[in-house]
């Protein structure tokens, strides 16, 4: 899967209203904190990750370090998405497979 964004969330700016999720469920998720989360879906790059800060399989750190990568196919979506957020806490990047490294997941 080829993809040439990349997203993280700044949950100190999240106002955990969720219409992120609502218009693009395959890249955000709500944490248990209620705030809000990137992820990437196996049905899209083989291995579910969710950079909610959480430990063991499937679990990434959070905020900038939490970057998720966005499938090309659903590039639009996360955009509106971030550009409908009351928080302004979608942060969206050119993919930099350096940064995509050093997750540690």
């Amino acid at each position: 899967m080829s993809t040439a964004l990349m997203v993280w969330i700044d949950q100190d700016l999240c106002t955990g209203d969720g219409i992120c999720s609502e218009i693009c469920p395959d890249v955000f998720q709500e944490r248990d904190d209620g705030l809000w989360v990137v992820k990437e879906e196996a049905s899209h790059f083989g291995t579910s990750i969710v950079f909610d800060g959480g430990s063991g399989d499937g679990h990434g750190p959070d905020m900038g370090n939490g970057v998720a990568r966005i499938p090309d196919g659903l590039i639009d979506d996360a955009v509106e998405a971030a550009e409908e957020c009351p928080g302004e806490c979608i942060m969206i990047e050119p993919y930099a497979q350096e940064t995509i490294d050093a997750r540690g997941v």
